[in-house]
């Protein structure tokens, strides 16, 4: 099932940039029922009020719950369906570690090959899979001085200000969402759809994908792919890079292109980080020359104010430092549906 009715594109309305973490609001009653209507908040205490909209409650039941481990909801037949015309294509390899704690990151106790057989990205940040038929994931973009350019882990709740500016400088993004943010967050999901935004699936619940099931695996991609904002994704990044030949199999007969990245922001861990250094590598690694015959990714996320901020901070120097600035797809010569 495709969401599509759900959400009505609407022209986004632009708004003047703030870059500060305090933002103010008309004192008019604001329009929570629309795109349109939501694109227009910029107080993020405003934005980030939960809101009803009816036609994501009248069909929630249809869906997992939101930030639990995705499994085939009973009675979906035709996710069922899905699920047994690719188990041909599933490879027998056991998931990583034991949950809970692995669904976190926690395979403390488990023990895996120092060969890698898997091709399993947190244990070496292999991108070539081992097993035949794989495509490898995307680290590189192949049009040269070129940066595949998007963002981890919305739509953010706050986003507004963020893709104003984006849309003022009539800059187009890969935005890898979370399909529980976007049931938590429709109208701003849909935004990204009406600003010409690439939109990626990140999974339903932002899990290490290795720890779950064949199962919860297919349900994580299978629920993100159906409802986000009305388009059917070709590409998924998966949270935390975790990733072996068994969920690449997942998601590749799922018609699901991997991909990763060259370089790492670490935006993430906030005022404390690397961020600033991070950024500045990829600008100087830029402007060297390093991007002279294939283009890059960059791991930068929509995760709250500072890493929205730090964006559009480093903004101008990367569209100085690269001749391209480009959502992945439009730099794989790739078009959404």
């Amino acid at each position: 099932m495709r969401l599509l009715s759900l959400f009505t594109s609407q022209a986004a309305v632009s708004s003047t940039l703030i870059i500060t973490t305090l933002f103010t609001s008309s004192a008019s009653a604001q329009d929570r029922t629309t795109e349109q209507g939501e694109a227009q908040i910029t107080d993020p205490n405003l934005e980030c009020t939960p809101y009803d909209y009816p036609p994501v409650d009248n069909i929630i039941n249809q869906f997992p719950t939101v930030w639990t481990v995705a499994t085939i909801v009973s009675g979906d037949t035709n996710a069922q369906n899905e699920y047994q015309s690719i188990q041909s294509q599933i490879p027998d390899i056991p998931p990583k570690g034991t949950q809970p704690a692995s669904l976190s990151g926690d395979f403390s106790g488990y023990s895996y090959p120092s060969s890698d057989p898997d091709c399993w990205w947190t244990y070496s940040q292999c991108t070539t899979p081992k097993l035949a038929g794989l495509p490898s994931d995307l680290t590189t973009v192949p049009e040269p001085d070129t940066l595949g350019y998007g963002f981890d882990d919305g739509p953010n709740c706050s986003h507004n200000i963020f893709y104003d500016f984006l849309s003022q400088n009539d800059q187009k993004a890969t935005m890898y969402y979370i399909g529980s943010n976007v049931m938590d967050w429709p109208l701003e999901a849909q935004r990204a759809l009406s600003d010409g935004h690439e939109i990626c699936a990140h999974t339903w619940s932002h899990r290490y994908m290795t720890a779950l099931t064949n199962e919860e695996a297919f349900a994580e991609l299978y629920y993100t792919i159906k409802e986000v904002v009305g388009v059917t994704p070709t590409c998924w990044r998966p949270p935390y890079g975790d990733i072996d030949d068994r969920i690449r199999a997942i998601a590749h007969a799922m018609n699901l292109r991997t991909i990763v990245w060259q370089f790492d922001s670490d935006d993430w861990l906030g005022p404390g980080g690397d961020v600033d250094q991070n950024y500045q590598n990829l600008i100087t690694s830029a402007q060297n020359g390093a991007f002279a015959t294939e283009g890059t990714i960059m791991l930068t996320h929509e995760l709250d104010n500072f890493t929205m901020s730090k964006a559009i901070q480093y903004y101008p120097q990367l569209k100085a430092a690269f001749q391209h600035l480009v959502p992945v797809g439009v730099a794989m010569n790739e078009t959404q549906s």
